[in-house]
């Protein structure tokens, strides 16, 4: 999710300021006193008069927000799914290169209306290709013709691996003439990053 803000807290006693941390899957509250939640276990979120109060096995934590509480709580009960991290929006074209879980392929599916090309070509939004080995760098320049001038190449990479990773895929990234922007979590195994061409180029 990424959220982050400067602001006080209070918890088991302990009250001060510091930096709240809202990530895919905890709430880390740095400063005047440590404290973490894991989202997957909260038995309480709430928002009310500015402040976030979450309620979990390690405890309650209240963070004064302001404004920004009630968006915090929301993020939170309703977390964005891979095609909203990816950017993903009806009618959009779209390659999809290599092998991806067939229940993302049927989301994805929903949410363009239509099966994903299997071929890169030109004028897509988005090109999503699976990098298992490689030989994934070599196919980016190959690539950037696909794309129009505003979308972009989603590079979907184990992580934790050898033969491809974020920094691997940024030095390939240079060498086809593109930028990395954005990274994200794909799935419990997987990351994504990407990739567009640098906006003096287009």
């Amino acid at each position: 999710m990424g959220r982050e803000a400067v602001c006080g807290a209070r918890s088991g006693g302990e009250a001060g300021e510091g930096r709240a941390l809202l990530e895919h899957d905890h709430v880390l509250f740095r400063g005047a006193f440590r404290r973490k939640l894991m989202i997957a276990t909260l038995t309480s979120v709430t928002a009310r008069g500015g402040e976030l109060t979450l309620k979990g096995p390690e405890g309650t934590l209240v963070l004064e927000l302001g404004d920004a509480a009630a968006r915090w709580a929301d993020a939170i009960r309703n977390p964005p799914s891979v095609l909203d991290k990816l950017g993903v929006k009806a009618g959009q074209k779209l390659a999809l290169l290599g092998t991806f879980e067939a229940a993302f392929v049927r989301a994805l599916t929903a949410r363009l209306g239509a099966a994903p090309a299997r071929r890169a070509s030109a004028g897509c939004d988005h090109v999503l290709l699976a990098a298992a080995t490689a030989s994934a760098h070599a196919r980016l320049a190959r690539l950037v013709d696909a794309i129009r001038p505003a979308g972009g190449i989603w590079v979907v990479y184990p992580r934790g691996g050898k033969a491809v990773s974020e920094d691997s895929l940024r030095q390939a990234a240079r060498s086809a003439g593109l930028t990395d922007i954005k990274i994200c979590r794909f799935s419990e195994t997987h990351g994504a990053v990407r990739l567009v061409i640098p906006k003096a180029l287009r």
